[in-house]
């Protein structure tokens, strides 16, 4: 597992939209843009066509702030 950094914006209403940037662990970047669009839908009720990625970033494991990409590297705390 890698960890990653998606930054992007998803609509939150008609012409309205709200920026994001959050960590997550996956195999590669297309994991981890998947991954993303899960949890905007799971935790926001986003359509996967109301969300722009932006950018994919890999993180080194001492960049990583995400107690939960953390637990899943394997890193020391």
């Amino acid at each position: 597992m890698k960890a990653f950094e998606v930054s992007g914006q998803f609509m939150i209403s008609h012409k309205r939209w709200q920026p994001f940037a959050m960590e997550v662990a996956a195999a590669d970047e297309s994991a981890a843009r998947e991954k993303t669009l899960a949890l905007l839908g799971s935790r926001h009720k986003v359509k996967r066509k109301c969300v722009q990625i932006g950018g994919v970033k890999n993180l080194k494991p001492e960049e990583v702030t995400d107690n939960l990409v953390k637990h899943l590297l394997g890193a020391k705390k």
